[in-house]
């Protein structure tokens, strides 16, 4: 089998899309001896802010020397990276050793109706539990696929869980409501399992605290047991902040994301590894939680692809991270003329997302598709206000942005993620980012 083979094996049962529930993801556990009861687990749920904060906490752990595990999604440069042990993707030889086991075990479990179908997201899941308790990984971060109460990772059992923020998105699966999806965020609450909570407003953070008192689950709140104080803006790249909980006070601390919300994201991390430090033994030092944070890298997260041209990309692919992206802009690039290239899936409010992106001053936004399902229909577009431009392929569109930028202009290239690495794997393998930080 080659990688190709196994990884199109993986992606054809994509045709069961997302399907919420643990009974298949249970079954197909079962059947390889249960290695989800072998993995420590930090299981973190939240709208946005999820994978920053696994990448934050993943390098401050692997700054104090322990072995990680981390599973994300989706993935910006090779699919592999989902899966991850001490930042290394798993190998080809390895995924293929884990598919050729599940693809019987899948086989069989189709001919169940109560548990076949079992989707791409829950055989990711069993060989991602699978793979870390064979390689005896001292913890596994691991982020939330959707939701949280019905989501294939919610097998884990956790060490301890955190929530990064409550916004609108998935709320077809997950309620119309803010008090809605944090009920479902709130589901990977364990008995006597801490929780740490990032910055969410007071109507979905009662609803954690009443599922945290349920499960006495301790709470670690942002802004009451820790509290995370913004600075100012590094003059290279990145924000200064301070860190202080029960054991005093860390600054300043400096991430190497840009954005505000990066320091909250950060702040989150930190806490889930005090807590850590306390579970395990490990000691919690400053100098770790600085180290770490300088290495983290989390791609198409604010990252500049190029200094010359200023090229910015951002997987902000809902409401709730434009908004925090508009304000990034706003702050960090108010003189500059800003292109905007933008595309998302259409199961989003793309409304609203462009409403809030045609706030940025001295802008212009290009609208445009890219293979994959449910993307960007453009001909909703065909009569459109003089704020917008229409391109339909973007390759095309991306090289006459290009052509024509100079020293006061910013390309933003935004919007779904499957878009944004896209267009990141076109510029890094033709050579277009100039200065890669």
């Amino acid at each position: 089998m080659t990688i190709e083979e196994a990884i199109n094996w993986i992606h054809s049962r994509k045709k069961f899309g997302s399907r919420p529930g643990l009974d298949r993801i249970q079954a197909l556990l079962d059947k390889v001896g249960n290695p989800e009861n072998d993995v420590p687990t930090i299981h973190i749920a939240g709208t946005n802010g999820k994978g920053s904060t696994v990448a934050y906490l993943r390098s401050i752990l692997l700054e104090a020397g322990v072995t990680v595990g981390s599973f994300t999604s989706p993935y910006i440069e090779e699919f592999n990276e989902r899966i991850a042990i001490d930042t290394k993707p798993i190998t080809n030889h390895a995924l293929i050793h884990y598919v050729k086991k599940y693809q019987p075990i899948v086989a069989q479990l189709d001919l169940d109706p109560k548990v076949g179908g079992i989707t791409e997201f829950e055989i990711l899941t069993a060989i991602m539990l699978d793979y870390f308790a064979a390689e005896k990984v001292d913890v596994a971060v691991v982020e939330v696929g959707l939701g949280g109460l019905l989501d294939s990772t919610n097998v884990v059992k956790p060490l301890l869980t955190a929530i990064t923020t409550i916004g609108y998105d998935h709320m077809e699966i997950l309620g119309d409501t803010l008090n809605e999806i944090a009920q479902q965020k709130a589901g990977i609450i364990k008995k006597n399992i801490p929780v740490v909570t990032g910055k969410i407003t007071t109507g979905p953070l009662i609803e954690i605290i009443e599922k945290a008192a349920l499960e006495t689950a301790k709470m670690y709140r942002y802004g009451e047991e820790y509290q995370v104080d913004y600075l100012h803006p590094d003059p290279t790249w990145g924000e200064l902040f301070s860190f202080s909980d029960e054991s005093g006070k860390l600054s300043p601390l400096k991430v190497s994301l840009l954005g505000r919300h990066q320091v909250e994201n950060a702040g989150v991390a930190i806490e889930l590894f005090h807590l850590y430090c306390d579970l395990v033994g490990l000691p919690f030092e400053e100098k770790t939680v600085q180290k770490g944070l300088n290495k983290a890298v989390w791609p198409a997260r604010m990252e500049k692809i190029s200094e010359e041209p200023l090229i910015v990309m951002d997987g902000a692919h809902n409401g709730h991270a434009i908004k925090r992206l508009v304000e990034n802009v706003k702050r960090e690039f108010r003189n500059y003329r800003v292109k905007i290239l933008f595309s998302a899936l259409e199961t989003k409010d793309i409304d609203q997302m462009l409403n809030l992106l045609s706030d940025i001053p001295n802008s212009k936004i290009y609208l445009t598709t890219f293979e994959y399902p449910n993307a960007l229909d453009l001909s909703r577009f065909d009569t459109i206000d003089s704020r917008f431009d229409v391109v339909s392929l973007w390759q095309f569109g991306l090289g006459e942005l290009l052509e024509d930028m100079d020293q006061d202009d910013l390309l933003l290239i935004t919007g779904s993620l499957y878009f944004v690495s896209e267009v990141r794997q076109l510029l890094l393998n033709l050579g277009g980012a100039n200065e890669k930080n």
